[in-house]
């Protein structure tokens, strides 16, 4: 009996969904930078450690949006286009003189519509997530598109300093603003998936989201809310982009929903949902980043990068795939359930 109540602690640890990946991804990551440590010893430079970090930041916070979304067994393909509509959005208006706090929050508000139409759509209109984000997606690059006329905007000015500082440049304990964002809103995410009933409801709908509705579940109002955490991660890695660069750039947020689904499922966030937890999201982050920079000291070219990275995601899936014995019906799944056998709701 002792014994047994010595090894609870850990076991409930390892019981907890999606552990398991978490731990194996640990592994591979540390392996990956003793790999690259060998290869180019500056890899662990103080100054491309501090890279390292800011350079995972973004990736990390739209991870974290994209982990919700999945979990619940839907997926946002609309975060890239959200990340630039913000950029270009805020930098817009900054650069026409408004006050930049004032451009953050219409930013912000904009880029929250777009995650509630998100939800809408999905949990109301009943379209498969895939199609639903996929034209809010088209819609949200086109408004980045039209808000400086199709063109970069010019310097967002000194008066974005304290902008720019606060989203970006800025240093509090010696780490940088972007690392202590992403910090915090991996605290609050991680918080409301484990510790909250918003959590367990997002979970649920993931691994059964008839036997969540009988449970009383609203489904609905929970959709809608991981698509605006969705929307506001995204949002804020637009302000990152715009703080960085100091203009609004056209291209930007590109290849950033590729990013945000590698983070997750790297890091042991089922697609099927249902599974996953966001310290994965984190090891999944740092994996990508770690690839990143490492290929990028040994003197790799993008393509081979890119090829690394789409490689791993599949293989991600595919074993999720494999080990949970079905295949990725979320995506597509039909907006209700058939009649008849066909109809009866099975287990994830």
């Amino acid at each position: 009996m002792e014994r047994t109540q010595k090894r609870n602690p850990l076991h409930r640890i390892l019981a907890i969904r999606g552990m398991g990946q978490v731990i194996t991804v640990t592994i591979g990551l540390v392996v990956l930078c003793v790999v690259f440590g060998i290869l180019n010893p500056s890899f662990f430079s103080g100054r491309n450690v501090g890279n390292l970090l800011r350079q995972v930041a973004p990736i990390l916070i739209i991870g974290i949006g994209q982990s919700f979304v999945l979990i619940t067994g839907n997926i946002d393909l609309s975060i890239g286009s959200v990340v630039g509509m913000s950029c270009m959005l805020s930098a817009t208006m900054m650069a026409n003189g408004v006050n930049p706090w004032v451009a953050t929050f219409i930013t912000l508000t904009c880029c929250l519509v777009i995650g509630i139409v998100n939800g809408e759509l999905v949990a109301r209109c009943k379209l498969p997530p895939f199609i639903a984000t996929l034209g809010t997606m088209t819609i949200a690059r086109g408004i980045a598109q039209i808000a400086n006329n199709n063109y970069n905007t010019d310097s967002i000015g000194e008066a974005a300093e304290g902008f720019r500082n606060f989203f970006y440049y800025g240093r509090f304990l010696g780490l940088y603003n972007t690392i202590w964002i992403a910090a915090v809103l991996w605290l609050v995410g991680n918080f409301l998936l484990s510790r909250t009933r918003t959590g367990r409801h997002i979970y649920a709908i993931g691994s059964n989201p008839e036997a969540a509705r009988l449970s009383g579940v609203n489904i609905n109002s929970t959709t809608i809310k991981v698509y605006l955490v969705s929307a506001f991660c995204s949002c804020v890695v637009g302000m990152i982009i715009c703080a960085t660069s100091g203009m609004g750039t056209m291209d930007a947020g590109n290849g950033y929903e590729m990013f945000a689904v590698a983070a997750s499922v790297i890091g042991g966030v089922s697609t099927l949902g249902g599974q996953g937890i966001l310290p994965g999201t984190v090891i999944g982050a740092f994996i990508w980043g770690v690839l990143q920079n490492g290929l990028q000291f040994a003197g790799a070219p993008v393509a081979i990068r890119n090829i690394i990275i789409g490689i791993i995601v599949v293989v991600s899936v595919l074993l999720d795939v494999v080990l949970r014995g079905s295949r990725p019906r979320h995506f597509f799944r039909k907006s209700r359930p058939a009649s008849g056998a066909e109809g009866k709701s099975t287990p994830a």
